[in-house]
């Protein structure tokens, strides 16, 4: 079977995130690390090349594929800033009500700028992520 594409790597993430191009995105960056730091209480390290991740997780699916990833975390992307803190299981809808402007993949959170967001909620999001994750795979810290 397959290994996951995006492994944990040893890249330091301050590293990684003052090589960020974009200015503004960089900025996002610091202020991000801090809120996830904060929230979690967990050292973040770089799965793949561009996602900052904060604790990990091993799943094993019916289908008998399993690996590890990211519980959550983050990337700078040139686009939008992308937030992996929706897994998928529950709906977020008023939490992300209050978040300010974003738009949601299946379980990512894109945002343009942090000026547009709340960070009082971008916490909330985290913790409530985190927090329906562990109901399906134990977490464990970074």
């Amino acid at each position: 079977m397959a290994e996951n594409k995006t492994q944990a790597t040893d890249v330091a993430v301050a590293d990684f995130i003052e090589s960020v191009a974009h200015p503004v995105r960089r900025a996002d960056a610091k202020v991000l690390d801090q809120v996830f730091r904060d929230v979690t209480g967990w050292t973040p390290r770089m799965w793949g090349p561009s996602i900052i991740g904060y604790g990990a997780y091993h799943y094993i699916y019916d289908s008998g594929r399993e690996g590890d990833f990211l519980a959550t975390g983050f990337s700078p992307r040139k686009a939008n800033m992308v937030l992996y803190i929706m897994p998928g299981y529950q709906d977020f809808g008023g939490l992300l009500d209050r978040i300010g402007k974003h738009k949601i993949g299946k379980s990512c959170l894109y945002l343009t700028q942090l000026k547009h967001n709340d960070l009082d909620v971008i916490a909330e999001l985290i913790r409530a992520g985190l927090d329906d994750l562990a109901t399906r795979w134990p977490v464990r810290p970074s």
